[in-house]
């Protein structure tokens, strides 16, 4: 049982631990319908770049088994499904039901219903086997799981051996000009959000949970703590995002060598 006392950041506030994620549910319950709009207008159309590269790292081939983590409405599972062909196995994992719905859908109109399976999560209680997966995927994801370092915990336990890690995350802007006009860019967003989807406050969340996050040798630690080893990060747009990744130790003997690029 969680200590009544823990408390965990939703955005900048402070709320009992065990009412944070039936807080984020709300606010994917809110924005669920226009969540992929809203990602074109809030990136200018970068998180498809994004995303792609996040492809590129992921070493994926056909017949592997992927776990498409914090899926929400589907768009990296149906990127991943090409890599690991009809032989593979993509598996898109999200706790909030509005947006597996919306995922179904778009999965269905694509033609991929039978490459890509659907199941409704937490984050850090992952229903696999270990040794399951030779990746594990959690684009945008970990912001919104309560307990972060519980969660890498899970994605390393059902990854095979030499498996890889691939968490795609808001991180810290290097350049002090560009930290300034994506900070400016960013403190619009919850007008954007009233606009198009009628909710400023899930916006107002989003901007504020990306600055609480984790930086990036911050989160590179985490990864390590939970047991990956041959960490590292590519920082994209010169911070605004970063893609870590790790693996799972091939043998029982644990090596880590963090590095960043």
């Amino acid at each position: 049982m969680a200590d009544p006392g823990k408390t965990a950041n939703f955005g900048y506030r402070k709320v009992p631990f065990a009412e944070r994620q039936a807080r984020v549910n709300e606010v994917f319950d809110s924005v669920a319908r226009r969540y992929d709009l809203m990602n074109d207008l809030i990136s200018l159309g970068s998180h498809r770049l994004v995303k792609r590269f996040t492809l590129q790292l992921s070493g994926l081939r056909p017949g592997h088994a992927v776990l498409d983590l914090a899926g929400g409405t589907g768009d990296m599972a149906m990127r991943l499904a090409p890599l690991t062909g009809p032989d593979g196995k993509v598996v898109l994992a999200d706790i909030n039901a509005d947006m597996l719905r919306i995922a179904r859908d778009r999965i269905i109109d694509r033609g991929l219903a039978s490459s890509i399976d659907i199941v409704q999560l937490n984050g850090e209680q992952l229903p696999f086997a270990e040794n399951s997966f030779d990746c594990v995927c959690i684009a945008y994801g970990l912001r919104n799981i309560t307990d972060q370092p519980e969660a890498l915990a899970a994605m390393n336990r059902v990854l095979k051996p030499g498996g890889r890690v691939l968490v795609l995350e808001f991180s810290r802007v290097n350049h002090p000009v560009l930290r300034g006009a994506y900070d400016a860019w960013s403190a619009l967003w919850p007008a954007v959000g009233k606009l198009v989807t009628g909710d400023s406050s899930s916006y107002r969340y989003l901007v504020e949970s990306i600055r609480v996050h984790p930086d990036q040798e911050t989160l590179l630690a985490m990864l390590g703590e939970a047991g990956f080893e041959q960490c590292r990060y590519h920082n994209v747009i010169d911070g605004v995002c970063a893609i870590h990744v790790g693996y799972k130790p091939a043998t029982t003997s644990l090596t880590r060598s963090p590095f960043r690029s």
